[in-house]
């Protein structure tokens, strides 16, 4: 069973074939990006499984026993072997029955010889982040009660978002829509990668769409594609993003954007599952999930008419709120350690320090830009402080600006404060101010600072104030 290892570490990968040419192309393709073991035989491989973790194994199995169909149970000695490892297969058969023997043994993919191995390092990836969001879900519900400070790509151990966590795993294995709702910046794309992960359609194309970035003229063209001639600029036919994401998953940001006539059509598909491209005249069916995401008050936008009742009842299966940074505490100190590590590390910088007093300055934040300004400002100052230890006056305005914590720092230094001296220096610094705007009138001056005469000149006797 593989163990955990630090996340700097690389995965390690074997490779087993007796073909002498396997080992060659997979160095070439596999060895920059992981810890590579070119193996022969069934006995190499439990001897290596002995010794250290791996994370991926691809098993020869015309080569590792007699016959494939005895590499088809070698398949399952090793999926009994390490239940949570990555298995793929290669063979030199192209019989349909085989390939379907390997995956009910419990391989993870198939490839027919000869291998494309720039081919088995994409789907090797996304099998490995695949397996990583399957065993953080699997320790979440082994564990019941222990808070995760991280699942699938999103940091946060707060309440509101272990909600959200939950939510994510009852929706990933469903084909079911969802709306993903919450202020901009709080990471609604990541909770639709972490739902796609975690479901069967992690390796099927995945297709983003931001409706509020492309100009009106272009946003139709980009969903629902065009035949060459439709309009003046379409001299070539083109696919749209729907039509791309057959399979797999489409996931439209900020769908609130898209004008009436948009919605129509979208509903449209919806409805037959089919796409007509512009200047197309056959539909073409599409398999496709769909997770859309909105900042915006549809519900007030249905009252005023910007909004179809259908089409938002069509996307409004299941509903996930996202929380706003403010709205999770305790948050802030994890996400900042989180991007001071990526971005130091991109930087090749040493590990920055931030100090107390910042921490608390950041935590009392309001973030209106949620956690993408927090990353941002974490990333500014990575970049920018040159020395070790980030300070209250490296952080913007701002922040300093609404910081009740810097408020009091300079209200009451680290030292401390003599009550008395300082309540006497404000005073007589209320008189001098009063006076001087009456022209000395002490009767006058007393109005202005709301007491009455008796006391105005009890104060300039004790302070010995010049009226």
């Amino acid at each position: 069973m593989p163990r955990a290892r630090a996340q700097t570490s690389r995965p390690n990968i074997a490779i087993v074939s007796a073909d002498e040419l396997v080992g060659p192309e997979a160095q070439t393709c596999l060895a920059q990006l992981y810890e590579l073991y070119i193996l022969q035989t069934w006995a190499d491989l439990t001897t290596l499984i002995s010794e250290r973790p791996l994370d991926a194994v691809l098993l020869d199995i015309d080569t590792i026993r007699t016959k494939s169909e005895e590499g088809i149970a070698a398949i399952r000695e090793l999926r009994v072997l390490s239940p949570e490892l990555v298995i793929f297969s290669m063979t030199r058969s192209v019989a349909r029955s085989l390939r379907l023997k390997a995956v009910a043994a419990g391989v993870d993919d198939y490839f027919v010889a000869p291998v494309d191995f720039d081919e088995v390092r994409i789907v090797l990836t996304r099998a490995l982040k695949k397996r990583v969001a399957e065993l953080e879900c699997k320790a979440a519900q082994d564990e019941g009660l222990v808070v995760q400070a991280s699942f699938a790509g999103m940091i946060g151990s707060s309440e509101p978002l272990q909600l959200v966590y939950e939510a994510i795993q009852t929706l990933a294995q469903s084909n079911t829509t969802a709306l993903i709702r919450g202020e901009s910046g709080t990471g609604k794309e990541l909770v639709a990668h972490a739902i796609v992960a975690l479901g069967p359609r992690a390796d099927k194309p995945f297709v983003s769409i931001n409706c509020a970035a492309l100009p009106e003229n272009l946003i139709e063209t980009e969903l629902f594609g065009h035949e060459k001639g439709a309009f003046t600029d379409a001299r070539e036919t083109r696919a749209g993003h729907i039509e791309l994401a057959h399979t797999g998953t489409l996931f439209l940001d900020e769908i609130a954007t898209l004008s009436l006539p948009l919605q129509s059509k979208l509903l449209r598909v919806l409805e037959d599952r089919a796409v007509t491209r512009i200047g197309g005249k056959h539909p073409k069916k599409i398999d496709f999930r769909l997770i859309t995401a909105t900042n915006e008050d549809l519900e007030d936008m249905l009252r005023t008419g910007r909004f179809r009742e259908d089409l938002y009842y069509r996307i409004n299966v299941v509903p996930i709120m996202l929380p706003a940074l403010r709205e999770r505490p305790g948050d802030v100190p994890l996400l900042v350690n989180h991007f001071l590590h990526e971005y130091c590390t991109a930087t090749r910088v040493p590990l920055k320090v931030i100090e107390p007093e910042v921490m608390a300055i950041l935590e009392e934040d309001p973030w209106p830009g949620n956690v993408r300004e927090l990353e941002n400002l974490v990333q500014r100052l990575v970049l920018m402080v040159k020395g070790p230890v980030i300070k209250v006056a490296h952080l913007p305005k701002r922040i300093l600006y609404h910081s009740t914590a810097t408020k009091e720092s300079l209200l009451i230094p680290e030292g401390g404060v003599n009550f008395d001296e300082e309540i006497a220096r404000i005073e007589e610094a209320y008189l001098q101010a009063a006076l001087r705007r009456t022209g000395g009138k002490k009767v006058t001056a007393a109005g202005l600072l709301h007491i009455n005469p008796q006391k105005m000149k009890y104060l300039c006797r004790k302070y010995r104030v010049q009226g």
